[in-house]
């Protein structure tokens, strides 16, 4: 069995995966900001360990790059005994989660806009999360922007590390070649086995929701491809 510190001592290159395009943030954005990340927001420089919780037992879901929040807020709400940390570095869907949760109730979520790949390696204790999901992360079509993927074999190495034995990688793209880019880097990497049986692309879980975003891609014809791996 793989304990997943295979690599550690590999460096991820300190190329963004993302670009901040800040965009117009809304009055009641604004305002979430202001008054709801007090509540809600993980600061990244005043905390040690965003895993830090009152229960050890509870399982802690991070989810990187949540956009405009409302999946992770209707995942959260389906699954209040979890922890929910999510990861967007635009602060206007920032802005949007933290209205979504107050108005909504929902108490099991925390939020850090911030560069996600810091995250993992200086906030997350090793073996603690029970699952990480990426969905839709920017494919960067272009094939001289490919090394700004997120999805790379360092990121993978460090995502199996901050995994608990037995925790799930699920990954989700409506881009076909960055899912077969996934999908080859996963089944390479040792610490971690497709739970597909079919060893290729996983059925969407239940947990996911679909987003208006991937109903547009589908009435276009576009497919969605979800890959879930667990670390061994």
């Amino acid at each position: 069995m793989n304990d997943g510190k295979h690599n550690t001592d590999q460096p991820i290159r300190r190329i963004r995966s993302f670009v901040r395009r800040e965009g117009r943030l809304t009055p009641g954005q604004q305002r979430a900001l202001e008054t709801l990340w007090p509540r809600y927001g993980l600061d990244f420089d005043a905390i040690t360990d965003f895993t830090d919780r009152a229960d050890p037992n509870v399982p802690v879901t991070l989810e990187i790059g949540f956009g405009n929040g409302d999946s992770l807020a209707q995942m959260a709400a389906a699954d209040p005994h979890s922890l929910y940390i999510g990861i967007e570095v635009h602060r206007p869907g920032v802005g949007r989660l933290l209205k979504t949760l107050d108005e909504q109730g929902i108490e099991n979520v925390r939020v850090c806009c911030h560069d996600a790949v810091e995250v993992l390696q200086q906030k997350i204790p090793d073996n603690t999360l029970e699952r990480v999901l990426l969905f839709f992360p920017d494919p960067w079509h272009k094939h001289r922007h490919h090394k700004r993927r997120i999805v790379q074999p360092a990121f993978v190495s460090l995502v199996a590390r901050k995994l608990r034995p037995g925790g799930r990688f699920h990954l989700a793209t409506d881009w076909e070649p960055y899912a077969k880019h996934m999908l080859k880097l996963m089944q390479a990497a040792p610490a971690f086995r497709n739970t597909s049986p079919s060893g290729e692309f996983a059925r969407r879980p239940d947990y996911r929701p679909v987003t208006k975003f991937e109903r547009r891609g589908e009435r276009l014809g576009h497919g969605v491809y979800d890959l879930v791996f667990e670390r061994e």
